[in-house]
């Protein structure tokens, strides 16, 4: 099954305008494929080159004018994979925008903690950068229509979105294990600053296992048997490496709403699900309500990244237990959803205290009856 992704007409249509074409997003999403997929489509010679390769590395680290002119050749297009194991890419990337104006840079990364850092200053006004993420409701819709997608819902809410896993079933759990042991934490592993794996996979469960409830890092310290200081700055770069991404709460006017509190998602639920080591089926589970809210939140950020849709994320909390899932800021207008996988139970009165303190131009109830209509 080939799924054709979301950002292949944005990308294609900023080819040839004189600026790299950047996409980040975890190994394993689908960044590869999609490169191939969008230069074999056109008559352009093209240069691939894969940072994976030590020699790759060698080459493009250590380049000078003389060497860099060789290499790009009649070359048009120039597509460079794993762009973040290169120390300056920036700067390449700088060069060959600059000096070879002809040419399209395609660069691909899964940590924005190198490459974000890499390439900012270097290609401020000259990249078009774009995140890229497992399989959105919206992809699925588009190559296998509205009953394939809703007949997926409850195998992804347990095996998650990633391409391999999607396209071969049979081989979810096997898949899931090689993710979550080897290519998830690849970039963090290399980084310097991470001495202690064993306590990055104990955050990680401990993480999991607090899904949908505020994380606090000296909890999760002692749980993990660490200091909060180690357990912020891996929460950090596990976020910066597209393995999970935090909300925090809204607090601006209301004095017993919770204040820096935040609480920890993934990606994709299956890799949650691996790391804790749980498929069972969503019937014999007493966490659903969570895979729910961390499905909808997820599905709803690849959403409007994908339509180009700006917005600030957050969940809110008082002192007095009222609570709200997920806000949506765009545009200073307020959109809040609750999240309930049982439609029996979907009938929900939003806080009035936010209500009359926020006024939000929608209040909307998720359930797997609608979901579909704030996805598409």
């Amino acid at each position: 099954m080939f799924i054709k992704r979301a950002l292949t007409k944005p990308i294609e249509d900023h080819f040839f305008k004189r600026k790299a074409i950047v996409i980040l997003g975890a190994r394993q999403v689908g960044k590869s494929t999609l490169m191939n997929h969008i230069t074999n489509q056109m008559e352009h010679p093209l240069l691939n080159l894969n940072c994976d390769d030590p020699e790759v590395r060698n080459i493009l680290t250590n380049i000078n004018s003389t060497n860099l002119r060789l290499l790009l050749g009649n070359y048009k297009i120039i597509a460079i994979d794993e762009a973040q194991r290169v120390e300056n890419i920036g700067l390449v990337l700088k060069r060959i925008v600059d000096e070879y104006p002809e040419m399209q840079v395609l660069a691909s990364g899964s940590s924005s903690l190198h490459l974000r850092e890499s390439i900012n200053e270097p290609l401020t006004g000259r990249k078009y950068e774009y995140n890229m993420y497992p399989i959105s409701s919206g992809e699925l819709y588009a190559t296998e229509g509205l009953l394939h997608t809703r007949q997926l819902l409850e195998s992804r809410l347990i095996y998650g979105s990633y391409p391999d896993v999607l396209t071969h079933q049979e081989e979810a759990k096997e898949l899931l294990r090689t993710l979550a042991d080897s290519y998830l934490y690849k970039d963090i592993l290399e980084l310097d600053e991470v001495r202690k794996p064993v306590i990055l996979q104990k955050i990680l469960v401990a993480l999991a296992l607090q899904l949908g409830s505020e994380v606090v890092y000296n909890e999760v310290a002692r749980t993990v048997g660490s200091d909060p200081k180690t357990v912020e700055r891996y929460i950090d770069l596990l976020e910066k490496c597209f393995v999970i991404y935090s909300l925090p709460g809204l607090s601006r006017n209301m004095r017993n709403e919770l204040k820096k509190s935040r609480k920890v998602f993934f990606y994709d639920n299956g890799i949650r699900n691996a790391i804790i080591q749980n498929y069972a089926p969503l019937a014999l589970r007493n966490d659903i309500g969570a895979l729910w809210e961390n499905f909808f939140i997820t599905e709803r950020i690849k959403y409007n990244s994908y339509i180009g849709r700006h917005v600030n994320y957050y969940f809110w909390r008082t002192t007095n237990q009222q609570e709200i899932d997920l806000i949506e800021e765009s545009d200073g207008e307020f959109t809040i959803f609750e999240m309930k996988w049982n439609e029996a139970k979907a009938s929900v009165k939003f806080p009035k205290s936010f209500i009359e303190t926020y006024r939000p131009k929608e209040c909307v109830v998720i359930t797997p009856g609608n979901y579909l209509e704030y996805l598409l």
